[in-house]
């Protein structure tokens, strides 16, 4: 039996990357609980707040968030939210991005050199002390336990059933999610849209793993696709998949 699902994206403005763009986190609800899937970066905590407000979601409602992988636009938030609220949040992850999360490995992609370069870009005019801030922060990444494991192909008992799919490549345990009540598809960083368009993700430890794991969605009913850097796309999304899968 089908449940009143509801979706929306939470807009963050930013130009972590160096260039201004929007990330976009997922918040899910229905008359029982909500979960947010991935939380972006630090100091956006009124962000969520804000959207949960007008869309009538109390606060004690959101019970879980699912991460896609561990690089900072992703979890930069999570300590923020966890303490925010009074209740328990269960953090989900893979069991590849769990020491990332809470801090036993280095972030893969937090190197010194990608400090330092970093470090250099950083506008003259910026502040001291928020210039200070973004370094402790890529010093000392937030970090967070992992109450639950996923695994690939594991059905959550969400919404009427989120199905994981591991798709490394832009980190060792990344994983997409496909909401199998809605055909749609919450990317991560398993891929990008840039102008209109579907491309592979930058910045992997491993690009040809990440392109092969594109593959994987193939097998799946997917008529909208939501990509964190890129927002939404529902123009023969499969075909296009394909297409650049095998380009």
């Amino acid at each position: 039996m089908k449940t009143t699902v509801n979706l929306k994206t939470i807009d963050i403005e930013t130009n972590f990357r160096g260039k201004r763009e929007v990330l976009h986190p997922v918040l899910i609800w229905d008359n029982r609980e909500a979960v947010l899937i991935d939380v972006g970066i630090p100091f956006r905590l009124p962000v969520f707040q804000e959207a949960m407000a007008q869309a009538g979601i109390p606060f004690y409602k959101l019970k879980k968030i699912i991460l896609t992988h561990h690089d900072l636009d992703h979890i930069g938030g999570l300590t923020e939210i966890l303490n925010a609220f009074p209740h328990k949040i269960d953090v989900l992850s893979t069991e590849d991005e769990k020491p990332y999360i809470q801090g036993e490995k280095p972030h893969l992609k937090i190197t010194p050199a990608f400090i330092d370069q970093f470090r250099a870009a950083l506008p003259a005019e910026l502040p001291s002390e928020r210039r200070d801030a973004i370094l402790r922060l890529l010093e000392h990444p937030p970090t967070a336990k992992v109450d639950q494991i996923v695994t690939d192909r594991e059905e959550l008992p969400l919404f009427g059933g989120i199905e994981v799919i591991h798709t490394p490549g832009h980190t060792p345990g990344h994983i997409s999610l496909y909401l199998k009540q809605h055909k749609l598809l919450i990317a991560g960083d398993a891929m990008m849209i840039d102008n209109g368009c579907f491309v592979e993700p930058d910045n992997c430890v491993d690009a040809d793993l990440a392109k092969s794991s594109l593959k994987k969605f193939l097998s799946y009913d997917i008529q909208t696709v939501i990509c964190y850097h890129g927002g939404h796309c529902e123009e023969n999304v499969l075909h296009r998949i394909e297409q650049l899968a095998y380009s």
